[in-house]
């Protein structure tokens, strides 16, 4: 296959391996799973244990399961955060590593089109940092699954959510290397995660407190970096019922667990924020002097 945007996208993985990135992080990832599920076995002996002392059966559902649905939870952050490093730093100079390096002139010289050399460093990146959202949450939830038998209720959608973060993260910093050099660009987008961040906390805040500032500005946050609000939307596909109820008793006061979906608006907000990143990375490469 002869495709440019194919060619770039090859390129891309085999740089990734050729920097051994993808070794690495398998490598790191599944010793992270390892400890993690070793946690998880000593917890479900430990609850038990307890349950047989007290003569009952050990939960798998309702208040008795909590300990494991927060500790399935806990996990899923860890991939969703590791995640969101991994998009920021393995894409960070996906177009300004090119031209500081100066290898730009040759690549362009070549039958590829500037847009199609974006397209595809993006769709190369994009398909890593997705590919490790989905392994890394299939095993850790597949493996509490087979030490516990706790599922989540939903886990393909939460997947999604998180995966649909990554790609908004990936665009973002895609657009950012066409504008920025490779440090700049890596700065500024880690602050527009912090910022979603923020705006998390700021809702929760807002919602103890009774606080409309603090909910404005934290509905603000979310509009202009909507990541956070993307791994809220997947947490409370995470939770059983019981949890949920637990939950909406602090009266989402929780800046970790959503206790309600995401409003349809932000998520297809956060659907066109991707893809309006990466077209204005298009359209600014195009027209920039190199």
């Amino acid at each position: 296959m002869n495709n440019p945007v194919w060619l770039i996208i090859k390129l891309t993985l085999r740089e990734a391996r050729r920097k051994k990135l993808l070794a690495l992080l398998l490598v790191l990832s599944a010793l992270l799973v390892v400890f993690y599920l070793y946690g998880v076995y000593k917890l479900q002996i430990n609850l038990a244990d307890r349950a047989a002392a007290a003569g009952l059966p050990t939960s798998r559902r309702g208040l008795g399961a909590l300990p494991v649905v927060y500790t399935s939870l806990f996990g899923m952050y860890l991939v969703y955060f590791l995640a969101s490093l991994l998009s920021v730093l393995s894409t960070v100079a996906a177009i300004s590593g090119d031209l500081e390096n100066g290898v730009m002139q040759s690549m362009i010289a070549r039958p590829v089109s500037r847009a199609q050399l974006v397209l595809g460093r993006w769709l190369g990146f994009t398909l890593v940092n997705t590919a490790y959202v989905v392994l890394l949450s299939a095993a850790l939830l597949g493996g509490v699954y087979a030490i516990t038998g706790y599922l989540p209720p939903a886990p393909v959608l939460a997947v999604g959510y998180i995966a649909l973060a990554v790609i908004l993260l990936s665009s973002l910093t895609v657009l950012g290397s066409t504008l920025f050099a490779t440090l700049t660009n890596g700065i500024a987008v880690f602050v527009l995660y912090g910022l979603g961040s923020a705006g998390g906390v700021l809702l929760a805040i807002g919602s103890l407190a009774n606080s409309p500032t603090m909910l404005s500005l934290g509905r603000v946050a979310n509009v202009m970096m909507p990541t956070n609000a993307l791994w809220l939307g997947a947490s409370y596909y995470l939770q059983p019922q019981a949890a949920l109820d637990l939950a909406r008793m602090g009266r989402g006061a929780n800046p970790l667990f959503a206790s309600e979906p995401m409003n349809i608006g932000l998520l297809i907000w956060a659907v066109a924020y991707s893809v309006l990143a990466l077209l204005l990375s298009i359209w600014n490469f195009s027209r920039r002097d190199l």
